[in-house]
């Protein structure tokens, strides 16, 4: 079969495979064409397993977890996918020491993690995190591609300066300093537009 019907038959992306392909993992050949031809009949390589991955940014959200959770077990169940964690965390996306995530990240056994958009996984380097999955034949699937770019970015740079005002000025501080600077914020826009 094709490289394509064997990513798809998998439930995995064609990138995937043909890292895979690449790799040596995959028996086959490649036609004169330039077509990858599995071939039939091999064990598949890797069983597809799923982990969802949710986030909020602080208790005050806890509430959306689930709404999240819910929303991501029924997108896989209508992708056909069996999901075998779902795994709901507290903490910033800034924040690089997320306990669960970094435990999801590296638990070679999830082959795929599915995630509701880009900035529940991590706010920066999202491409280095994905990057480095594919190269061990494993996969982010974001189901919701969107992004709002100028509120995206304002909601970016009050992430940055809330965890460095945290880390040098403590919580408290932190809070009075960053509603400031987003009132600042706010009034600069406000005048832009």
């Amino acid at each position: 079969m094709r490289l394509s019907a064997y990513a798809k038959k998998l439930g995995i992306s064609y990138g995937t495979a043909l890292n895979w392909w690449n790799a040596g993992k995959l028996k086959g050949y490649k036609a004169h064409t330039g077509t990858i031809i599995i071939t039939e009949g091999e064990k598949e390589t890797q069983s597809t397993k799923v982990a969802i991955y949710t986030r909020v940014s602080s208790a005050e959200n806890k509430s959306n977890l689930d709404g999240q959770s819910q929303r991501l077990l029924d997108y896989c169940a209508a992708k056909g996918y069996q999901v075998s964690t779902v795994v709901k965390e507290i903490g910033s996306g800034v924040n690089d020491t997320r306990p669960k995530l970094l435990k999801l990240l590296t638990d070679s056994s999830i082959t795929l993690i599915v995630v509701e958009h880009k900035d529940r996984l991590t706010r920066f380097g999202f491409n280095y995190i994905e990057q480095l999955m594919t190269m061990q034949g494993r996969n982010i699937e974001v189901v919701n591609l969107a992004e709002n770019g100028k509120e995206d970015l304002v909601q970016d740079f009050v992430s940055i300066i809330t965890s460095f005002c945290a880390r040098i000025y403590g919580q408290r501080r932190s809070k009075r300093k960053t509603e400031k600077i987003i009132a600042e914020l706010e009034l600069i826009e406000e005048e832009e537009t």
